[in-house]
């Protein structure tokens, strides 16, 4: 029999339906102005259904030959910058599951970065004399492995049940045999799920290319969609976009930038929701 509602119900209905609205309505707000005209902007800051929708913000911003190959390396430094993020964390958070010596030791050593680093100078220079200025590595290399990730993957392979581990290794299974065949499939939940907070970071990535990158051509997406919106105001315009009567203005295309690099990614959720789920209360009970 179905529990009768009471007025605390309605009230908890209520007030996550108010609170859902306040997180939706930005992002709904963003993809409306990416599409509207700016005198119906100017009228109607507060748009809810408006009247008339153009793709002149987007010409703009595909009308920059840059924006193509920033995709091309932003895909680029997330693909092997995830791969790269992964397999570090893994064999990190595997190795320090044993006991050797010194564990303790290089564990706080590892712990410690998180907290104090050589700062900003000295790690241009490491970066300039490994001579990876101006490479699309700078922006794959210098961050390896999230601690708190690790932390968390290390936590939870010392909750795994160590037989499996032992009748692995009675059937002579290596170290890495036991991690890639029988952890792995065991975590994969937070495997995924980790992958997918390294992507979003990936994607994201605009500081070392801000810092390393000094060619046109190896700026990442962020960097590139960066330099049109601030140049809009000031943009010469092409000849196409001058004879289809196109002015661009710049808050259109701040949010047409926006709607370009958050759509890739959040297109990858759906496919990964089930992991995605799993893989957060696993952190929350083993963190």
């Amino acid at each position: 029999m179905a529990r009768k509602q009471t007025w605390f119900d309605y009230v908890n209905i209520a007030f996550i339906t108010i609170f859902a609205l306040l997180i939706v309505y930005p992002f709904y707000n963003v993809v409306l102005v990416s599409f509207t005209p700016q005198a119906v902007y100017v009228r109607t800051p507060f748009l809810l259904f408006p009247k008339e929708l153009i793709l002149d913000s987007y010409k703009v911003v595909f009308e920059n030959k840059s924006v193509y190959t920033g995709f091309v390396v932003t895909l680029i430094v997330t693909g092997a910058g995830v791969a790269y993020n992964m397999i570090l964390t893994l064999l990190l958070a595997y190795g320090f599951n044993k006991e050797f010596p010194g564990k303790r030791l290089f564990l706080y050593l590892i712990v410690f970065t998180m907290y104090f680093s050589g700062g900003l100078i000295p790690f241009y220079l490491l970066i300039r004399d490994l001579h990876l200025i101006d490479k699309i590595s700078s922006m794959i290399l210098p961050t390896g492995v999230s601690i708190m990730y690790m932390t968390v993957m290390r936590k939870y392979f010392q909750a795994l049940p160590i037989e499996l581990e032992e009748s692995a290794k009675i059937d002579g299974a290596s170290e890495l045999r036991v991690l890639f065949s029988i952890i792995l499939p065991l975590a994969m939940p937070m495997v995924v799920t980790f992958a997918l907070y390294y992507g979003v970071e990936r994607w994201n990535e605009w500081w070392y290319g801000m810092l390393f990158i000094q060619s046109a051509e190896k700026l990442p997406l962020q960097m590139v969609l960066r330099s049109i919106i601030q140049t809009t105001g000031n943009l010469l315009m092409s000849s196409k976009l001058q004879e289809a009567g196109i002015v661009p203005y710049t808050d259109g295309v701040k949010m047409a930038a926006i709607v370009i690099v958050m759509t890739p990614i959040m297109s990858v959720y759906p496919f990964l929701q089930k992991y995605f789920v799993q893989g957060l209360a696993i952190g929350a009970v083993k963190g």
